[in-house]
């Protein structure tokens, strides 16, 4: 008998599960049955968000103003902040009109693929990479390339690394840093090099810099059209306030870009969703026009956790953990666990590897699958001190005893 045809379009099909919101979701739920699971799958700050933000959000509601529709590319005022906010924080200066205000990093992700991508584009993107950039890329109608990096480059892309995945059809490079899962951070000299590469090339950027106010130690952040100006004109930059200032529930992200890729983008999004809510952009507005003093307070916890977190992977046998040098997580390679036996089983892959840690330890983290890199988990360091430990704890316990 022959198969039923599915009832979604073959484009919605071929979308895979967020897996990191999937591994957040079994966490919760194992939680809510009163199991004791840990988890290090979501990567959102466990900081609730600044008092001064949330007091502009419930302004904001009492304004009738904000009850209506408004400007679908975002409230006029955010997106001058915005533009003041990135010259400040990057030295990337732009223009209110070169912002598009969206709902949340995500997107912007999507909107940026398909105001570029016409279908059989393709894009260069570095591995392990954030899961959704994949299903945005298809979703647009292009073709992912991925470049491989491992612990021993420092998760790294080199240009020479970029040049050999160009083709004829290759349209843009995306570029991370600091980097989601791996928390690499690009020097400036390299991220220099990236630009003139993409200029020299005639590729347009794409360039994620959510993370940028998360850098440890020496790292610097630095921005791609600031490093290679030449490619100012052919490069959209994603932000958000998600991270830098605990929103990640409050969905505003934006693109910044030339006027003729946001003025698309932007009419792309008046018919998909049309304002961000004017509640939540009531708060980026003093998100962004405040300091940052609420960042570095959240920066220095994720700093002693990352540290932490770091030492006591890499004094587990068979892990190997570089330290990163930005965002928060930490992506170590897991390949000297696989085919050994632990509590009874032998996984063969990182996601069975992960399985069997939420069953034995009640410890929940992500595969590398997701990332496009098996043989590695990404583990989140947005949780409390006493709590990462503990879960940390569990997992060595466990794995430890692997033979």
């Amino acid at each position: 008998m022959d198969a039923m045809p599915t009832r979604l379009s073959a484009r919605v099909s071929a979308i895979s599960e967020s897996a990191t919101l999937a591994v957040d979701a079994k966490a919760k739920a194992l939680k809510a049955a009163g199991r004791p699971v840990i988890g290090f799958g979501a990567g959102e700050p466990d900081f609730p968000t600044p008092a001064y933000i949330v007091e502009a959000a419930q302004r904001a509601c009492e304004q009738p103003r904000f009850h209506k529709y408004t400007p679908a590319a975002g409230l006029p005022e955010l997106r001058e902040a915005i533009a003041v906010k990135t010259a400040r924080d990057s030295g990337y200066q732009v223009e209110p009109s070169q912002v598009l205000v969206t709902n949340g990093g995500k997107q912007a992700v999507y909107q940026a693929f398909a105001a570029l991508l016409d279908p059989g584009d393709e894009v260069i993107v570095p591995a392990p990479y954030w899961t959704t950039y994949p299903e945005s890329i298809a979703l647009a109608g292009g073709v992912m390339r991925p470049v491989m990096t491992d612990e021993d480059s420092g998760y790294l892309a080199s240009v020479a690394d970029l040049e050999a995945a160009r083709t004829d059809r290759t349209k843009i490079v995306l570029v991370v840093s600091p980097s989601n899962p791996t928390g690499a951070v690009y020097p400036p000299d390299q991220i220099a090099a990236i630009g003139e590469w993409a200029a020299d090339n005639g590729l347009w950027v794409i360039t994620d810099e959510i993370y940028e106010h998360l850098v440890y130690g020496d790292a610097v952040f630095s921005s791609v059209p600031v490093q290679a100006p030449r490619v100012a004109d052919t490069c959209v930059v994603l932000n958000g306030v998600a991270k830098t200032y605990a929103m990640t529930g409050w969905r505003v992200g934006w693109m910044i870009g030339p006027k003729d890729i946001i003025n698309g983008a932007a009419n792309m999004q008046s018919h998909a969703t049309s304002n961000v809510s004017n509640v939540a952009q009531a708060a980026a507005l003093a998100a962004v026009s405040g300091d940052l003093s609420a960042v570095a307070a959240m920066r220095a916890a994720f700093d002693r956790r990352r540290l932490t977190m770091t030492r006591m992977l890499n004094e587990i046998p068979g892990v190997i953990c570089p330290e990163p040098q930005g965002a928060f997580y930490c992506y170590p390679s897991v390949k000297g666990l696989l085919g050994k036996a632990i509590g009874g089983r032998r996984a063969q892959t990182s996601a069975e590897l992960a399985g069997l840690v939420l069953e034995e330890a009640e410890v929940a983290v992500v595969p590398g699958e997701a990332f496009g890199t098996p043989g590695y988990f990404r583990l989140s360091c947005a949780l409390g001190d006493a709590e990462l430990e503990e879960g940390i704890t569990r997992m060595a316990k466990l794995l430890s005893d692997a033979r």
